[in-house]
């Protein structure tokens, strides 16, 4: 038993339509290449920012205190472990989220590339 050709063409329309809606789906959940180097920039900004800010309250307290190398010291010590605190954080929550996604990646060695450009 032959189909007729409308029959045949419907079922191939909805198959196609079936295909872009699972494709367009996928292409949802992965990020692009701005949304990754955004969070790589924000990762850097946390380390940086804590850093800075841990200068500045370093040197109001020496300026403040009268305690010249000591309050700068201890200010850029708090402010590293801050930053590395937050920077931890995000990157934490960036992996949930890649994990609830379903897009984390198997990791891969690095090889680098010789002269001719072959691995």
């Amino acid at each position: 038993m032959s189909e007729s050709r409308e029959e045949a063409i419907k079922r191939l329309q909805d198959s196609a339509s079936a295909l872009e809606a699972r494709t367009t789906a996928e292409k949802s959940a992965e990020l692009t290449g701005h949304q990754v180097s955004g969070q790589a920039y924000k990762i850097i900004a946390e380390l940086l920012g804590g850093v800075f800010v841990g200068l500045a309250f370093g040197a109001i307290a020496d300026w403040a205190l009268g305690t010249r190398p000591w309050g700068l010291i201890g200010g850029v010590l708090l402010g590293f472990a801050l930053s590395i605190y937050m920077a931890r954080r995000t990157a934490n929550r960036l992996m949930a989220q890649a994990k609830a996604q379903g897009t984390t990646a198997p990791a891969e060695p690095y090889v680098e590339a010789d002269e001719d450009g072959e691995r």
